[in-house]
């Protein structure tokens, strides 16, 4: 019984203790947003919140498409682990549709349950597969017909821009891809290709931020933010970018350093499938 009760104890003391570290995180990031350099109405971190993406990507997704408006609401991600918490998720609750591709078959497994009904009306579709440089087109033009889409979401811990690089099978308006914030402007740092690569939790990930500034500008894309803790860089196709977003379009400019401590951000009580799936058939 003494045991129970000490352990009953502890357990209360961690709840209390997760709470403060929630709350000291939020006050930190209100902080930070309300810091005169984001003050800038173009700008995008003010704007930033999660409800269902890792961070704050949620919010600035959002915001993109309220600059630039959308066309055909379709999005390709991949890199999506176990569905619950990504960049397109929350989109499906928006009239979006689109391709999910995830390298772990058990993951996959549980979305293609949990989103059954999702998938089943063609809503979303959900690939298993480990994606490279030579498989990517085919992974994507199997599911999605179209040349032009909205949103491009990558985070795949490595091979990131190479595989953006060997894409041409569509073109996206936006992309959102992960980049490797221990490398800040001006170093261009970028791992090479290696088609088995898996991440091991150290710094030869990814690619730089300058990197990627000047590789998606050959393709025609300009860098307008990244989220606050330094985890993804957005840019827009050029011609769609006018005076939406904060200039100059640079990682200089745009640069987030790594605040992986602030990676704990709420929303609300925990993610499932299940409203996802209620909205689907109440809207059916």
């Amino acid at each position: 019984m003494k045991i129970i009760r000490k352990f009953k104890k502890l357990f209360s003391i961690y709840r209390q203790l997760n709470k403060i570290e929630k709350i000291l995180v939020q006050n930190t990031l209100d902080t930070l947003k309300n810091h005169p350099k984001y003050a800038d109405r173009r700008c995008l971190i003010p704007y930033g919140y999660k409800i269902y993406s890792q961070n704050d990507e949620d919010g600035i997704i959002n915001e993109i498409f309220k600059r630039i408006g959308t066309t055909n609401k379709i999005f390709v991600e991949f890199g999506i682990g176990n569905g619950l918490e990504n960049n397109t998720y929350a989109l499906l609750f928006d009239g979006w549709r689109g391709l999910w591709i995830e390298g772990s078959k058990s993951s996959v497994d549980k979305i293609q349950l949990g989103l059954k009904n999702t998938i089943s009306k063609g809503i979303l579709n959900v690939t298993q597969a480990f994606v490279t440089k030579d498989n990517i087109n085919e992974l994507i033009s199997t599911a999605i017909n179209e040349s032009e889409i909205d949103l491009i979401s990558i985070d795949i811990d490595g091979n990131d821009i190479h595989v953006f690089n060997a894409i041409n099978c569509l073109r996206a308006r936006v992309v959102v891809i992960e980049y490797n914030a221990k490398f800040a402007p001006p170093v261009k740092y970028c791992m090479p290709y290696i088609s088995d690569y898996s991440w091991q939790r150290d710094d030869s990930y990814g690619a730089s931020l300058k990197y990627l500034e000047l590789e998606l500008a050959k393709a025609g894309y300009l860098l307008i933010g990244c989220n606050i803790t330094g985890a993804n860089a957005f840019f827009v196709q050029q011609e769609l970018v006018m005076d939406n977003f904060k200039t100059p379009y640079t990682a200089e400019e745009h640069y987030e350093p790594a605040r992986h401590h602030l990676a704990s951000f709420s929303s609300g009580r925990p993610a499932t499938f299940k409203s996802c799936e209620e909205q689907i058939t109440d809207n059916n």
